[in-house]
């Protein structure tokens, strides 16, 4: 990990297989660790403190998908830093010094939680900076990063679809093991959002929710998960294009204190990879352009 550099170049990629096998995109938005200096700078927090947003190590679990034949995306700046899973727009006035453009969405549910595009918390509700910020600077990380992000995102899934006729974007993500300090109830031990039916064909929900299942896990969906704006803005099935949200427990791979890997960390890549392997037996005649079940 690097935790100074002068700029984040590239901020995010796409790993290519050598040949695509399927209709079958992976992406990992929140999964970037690398903290530029400036942002380091500003922060009342530490590092260890700031990581804890992270979906830290979830690149790395899906990795193998690259040689099964499918692209995987991920970002290398922190979700902290600007978070790709927002609209573009939710941003907090009370953060900034300046007046944020009239379009911005300041009473999101998401801004009250203070995790807006640019985040003001972290963790437990931790403040991230000490002082306001210039709105220019706000302004900046979503032109230079977060729409960037999404124009690679998009054509990756138009691509998809060209050669497909349908597009499955998986977007990967992980949770903590409970909710916070006053909650210590065990999560489950994956969570599938597909925003109550309506991201994705039930199909796709379905195949890897028996394939969880079979394996041992415990899978829940929808709650408290059900997919940010990835999910929702992107997933239609009614055009063949249809989103999947993969919420892990960082109990199952990883101590989440140290914020290292555990013994079973291969473990969780294979069955992953099993997963993966069910997905890709999915037809895309089964997929294409249909009414998603809730509508």
């Amino acid at each position: 990990m690097s935790d100074s550099p002068d700029e984040l170049d590239p901020p995010f990629d796409v790993q290519e297989p050598a040949e695509l096998a399927g209709p079958l995109v992976f992406n990992s938005p929140h999964s970037g660790c690398v903290y530029p200096r400036i942002f380091l700078e500003t922060t009342r927090l530490d590092l260890a403190t700031l990581r804890r947003s992270e979906d830290t190590f979830v690149d790395e679990l899906f990795a193998d998908v690259v040689a099964r034949g499918y692209p995987l995306m991920r970002a290398f700046f922190p979700r902290c830093y600007v978070d790709v899973n927002r609209e573009p727009y939710e941003l907090d006035p009370r953060m900034f010094d300046g007046r944020l453009p009239s379009y911005a969405n300041t009473r999101s549910m998401r801004v009250a939680g203070g995790l807006g595009t640019i985040a003001r918390v972290v963790g437990d509700a931790q403040e991230i900076y000490g002082r306001r910020l210039p709105v220019d600077d706000a302004l900046a990380r979503i032109e230079t990063l977060y729409k960037p992000y999404h124009r690679t995102l998009r054509r990756l899934l138009g691509r998809t679809q060209r050669d497909f006729g349908v597009a499955v974007l998986i977007d990967c993500h992980s949770m903590p093991s409970s909710a916070g300090p006053r909650d210590e109830r065990p999560r489950a031990d994956v969570i599938l959002g597909d925003r109550y039916g309506t991201s994705c064909s039930p199909i796709v929900s379905a195949a890897v929710e028996t394939v969880l299942r079979d394996l041992g896990y415990v899978v829940g969906r929808n709650k408290p998960y059900a997919g940010g704006f990835i999910t929702e803005h992107y997933g239609s099935p009614a055009t063949g294009i249809h989103v999947l949200q993969f919420e892990i427990n960082r109990g199952l791979y990883m101590d989440e204190r140290r914020q290292t890997r555990t013994s079973s960390f291969e473990r969780v890549i294979a069955d992953i990879g099993v997963v993966v392997d069910r997905l890709s037996e999915l037809s895309p005649d089964e997929l294409k352009p249909c009414r998603a079940a809730a509508e």
